[in-house]
């Protein structure tokens, strides 16, 4: 039980982190060039860099190469895809709970 709060705060951290959220919803859709999430994402390529480096040094997303031709794809490894019942849940509960008024609020 002494554990569970330190593992609880690190896992809120990370899943609190500005935009990684819909980068691990797009990668729960499968295997992405970083130029289709560049194209999908309303982030920089610069921030959507970081977050992926911050998210392979987690062990959630891998980087894959094919070599010819040269091509370098993200998807999630197992330790990321055991994450999609909670980005599930949390779709639904602001699906349900978070009024289109809160999110005008956040966006202004």
């Amino acid at each position: 039980m002494s554990n569970l709060c330190p593992k609880f705060e690190k896992a809120m951290q990370l899943l609190s982190k500005r935009w990684v959220g819909l980068v691990l919803s797009e990668l729960l859709d499968g295997t992405k060039r970083f130029s289709e999430m560049e194209a999908d994402l309303p982030i920089s390529g610069r921030l959507l860099s970081d977050r992926l480096k911050m998210l392979e040094k987690e062990g959630i997303v891998r980087r894959d190469y094919s070599e010819f031709p040269v091509r370098i794809e993200y998807s999630l490894t197992e330790k990321g895809k055991s994450m999609q019942p909670v980005i599930t849940e949390i779709q639904h509960w602001a699906d349900n709970w978070i009024t289109p008024e809160e999110v005008e609020e956040k966006i202004n």
